[in-house]
């Protein structure tokens, strides 16, 4: 007989919790594998070794076993949504994700590689000589305007790429307002109107991107196309964003070398996404926890990223370590589909920025923006 799981309060809005959870996480991998949180009314799993094998799972998933109507002021949303891979189960999550894959290949991610350099040297060209705001001059622009290239729209879209982003995801923040819904489905409208209008073009005149390589794929539907172009920049822009932005503090404050190792190690020590939601869809003992049917249950990946059963001194940084696999980019059927284009991204924007600015420094205390789920700063001010 499994024992109730221990009771732990905090508000995910907390000026000390936002600007510093891992005490918070600490003190859960202290009573065990899971806890519920009061705050969410959820149980959520903190142990490394749990949560990678509810990923793989097949009594959890994705997919609300019974979804609720929807709200009227949430139609556009949920349009884009309902044909989300990241919000799907067999038997179309494989599926789609398998005809992804075969227009979002390895070799085109590759391809990137010079155009990327390109731009970061083009971004750090421009730095001002003053202080100045590193996410907005760098870490935003290069995952915005990769993304748009990959895609096959105009450069110059990407700031309106960029708010439509911004707005579509305050769906998974903590404690979202009613304007924050009404403001995610007006962008999550004008961003699909926008990529449509793209798609029509690339049916008549197919160019070497992405959007005209899912065309391509005759098994993928309209929707499911311009879902897939509107996750890619979701996910991918927002995570690869707060990953820089962590990671840049992370070598400062380390005075640590931008290598691939030291650039998984600031993965796993401050990864941008921090909590992700399963479904229960059946009775389920896993390590002594007991899941229940209907269930919904919170995977913090933060928490086991630092579970100090899997890695020594977990709240150390130290690129040393012997690698092992981190949950930054999930795992299971729904490993993070953007990972290979991430890390690209990331090293080259890393190994560049600090070999053009070997002397980067932090001009004020980094602050992370209220934005759980995610953690990510609100700025960076830095000098070069």
């Amino acid at each position: 007989m499994t024992q109730p799981l221990p009771l732990l309060h905090q508000q995910p809005t907390d000026p000390a919790f936002v600007q510093n959870p891992y005490p918070f996480y600490a003190k859960a991998h202290a009573l065990g594998a899971a806890f519920h949180w009061a705050e969410y009314q959820m149980d959520c799993v903190v142990q490394y070794d749990l949560a990678r094998r509810i990923f793989s799972h097949p009594a959890f998933g994705r997919a609300d076993p019974n979804p609720a109507k929807k709200p009227d002021h949430l139609t556009d949303f949920w349009a884009v949504e309902d044909h989300s891979m990241l919000e799907l189960e067999a038997p179309r999550h494989p599926v789609l994700r398998k005809q992804v894959l075969r227009a979002f290949t390895s070799r085109r991610v590759r391809d990137l590689a010079p155009e990327i350099t390109a731009l970061a040297h083009q971004l750090i060209d421009a730095f001002p000589s003053q202080p100045f705001d590193l996410l907005t001059a760098y870490a935003q622009q290069i995952p915005v305007i990769v993304i748009a290239r990959l895609l096959g729209v105009p450069d110059h879209d990407a700031p309106r790429l960029l708010a439509w982003s911004h707005d579509i995801v305050k769906m998974y923040q903590a404690q979202r307002s009613h304007a924050d819904e009404v403001a995610a489905n007006t962008a999550a409208a004008e961003f699909s109107n926008y990529v449509q209008t793209h798609i029509d073009a690339k049916r008549c005149t197919a160019t070497d991107d992405l959007l005209s390589a899912m065309i391509a794929e005759e098994a993928l539907t309209g929707p499911e196309i311009v879902s897939t172009a509107i996750l890619l920049l979701n996910a991918g822009h927002e995570a690869t964003v707060h990953t820089m932005g962590n990671a840049v503090v992370a070598l400062i404050n380390h005075a640590c070398p931008a290598s691939d190792p030291a650039i998984e190690e600031a993965m796993r020590f401050d990864p941008p996404l921090h909590l992700f939601t399963r479904w229960v869809y059946e009775d389920v003992i896993l390590d002594g926890v007991a899941f229940h049917k209907g269930q919904q249950i919170a995977l913090l990946l933060a928490a086991a990223n630092r579970d100090p059963a899997r890695w020594d001194q977990p709240h150390r940084f130290d690129p040393s370590r012997v690698p092992q696999q981190h949950l930054a980019f999930g795992a299971g059927g729904h490993f993070c589909l953007g990972a290979p284009l991430a890390r690209l991204e990331l090293g080259i924007g890393l190994r560049v920025l600090f070999q053009r600015c070997p002397d980067l420094q932090l001009v004020q205390p980094p602050q992370f923006a209220d934005i759980f789920h995610f953690h990510g700063l609100d700025r960076l001010i830095v000098q070069v």
